[in-house]
């Protein structure tokens, strides 16, 4: 880790992005996504980031969960700076710090649902030491399925699964590795109403009964005012921070 940054580590910031700078090329042309971004999420708050497409939302959570890097600008996670970490490192963080929800669910279709919620800690352990230690994540991931009411789906592919049920799957699966940071992109784009108030229902559940920082991109006004706070995105810029209603 680098050395702390000048925020004291007895406030309740946990994430915190400044001055990011993104822009991606499109041929001969590089075009502006983000153009100086600054955010602070405290630990256990429910944020939501809202704006139209092209706005910047999804880029802004993918440099705060580091799937990419800023052009310039810095992210800080309890007062240590993790955006130029190692490789190495950053999937550290990937694997025990961030839980990623997208709205494409991008469930394994060959695997069963409790297949889909155990596979990363597949990834995170050796084959020797998840084959020593399966039953016990079996119970936990049976445990998790609980929480988010899919434990009768066990046995069940994702081509048997609902919509909504694909969803409270892929939470589950980002529960698994026990983060303390949940990023959902446009966690209920793909649902109907009434999923989508359901997939709201277990986010907020999370959030009060856990204490899980979540940090949610939508583009639904009406889903973003169930968090506690908005940031809106126009253009790559925030234009305001406000509580919800």
């Amino acid at each position: 880790m680098s050395q702390p940054s000048t925020i004291p580590m007895n406030t309740p910031i946990h994430l915190c992005a400044k001055a990011l700078d993104k822009a991606y090329q499109k041929g001969e042309h590089k075009i502006p996504v983000l153009r100086g971004v600054d955010v602070k999420i405290e630990r256990g708050e429910f944020l939501s980031i809202v704006g139209q497409s092209g706005s910047g939302k999804s880029t802004l959570m993918h440099l705060l969960g580091l799937l990419d890097d800023p052009d310039v600008g810095e992210v800080w996670l309890d007062g240590n700076r993790i955006d130029n970490l190692p490789a190495t490192t950053r999937d550290k963080l990937h694997n025990h710090v961030f839980g990623f929800v997208f709205q494409f669910y991008h469930l394994l279709p060959e695997l069963t649902l409790l297949e889909n919620v155990l596979s990363p800690l597949m990834i995170r352990h050796s084959a020797w030491d998840y084959w020593k230690r399966r039953s016990e994540f079996r119970e936990m991931a049976k445990e998790i399925t609980k929480q988010v009411g899919l434990d009768h789906r066990l046995k069940h592919k994702p081509s048997e699964l609902s919509g909504g049920e694909m969803q409270r799957a892929a939470i589950a699966r980002a529960l698994i590795g026990n983060p303390s940071v949940l990023l959902a992109d446009e966690p209920t784009g793909n649902l109907d109403s009434q999923s989508g108030g359901e997939i709201m229902t277990l986010l907020h559940k999370l959030n009060e009964e856990s204490k899980l920082t979540i940090i949610m991109v939508t583009h639904d006004d009406n889903i973003a005012q169930q968090a506690q706070r908005i940031v809106r995105l126009s253009e790559g810029r925030i234009q305001a921070l406000n509580e919800a209603a």
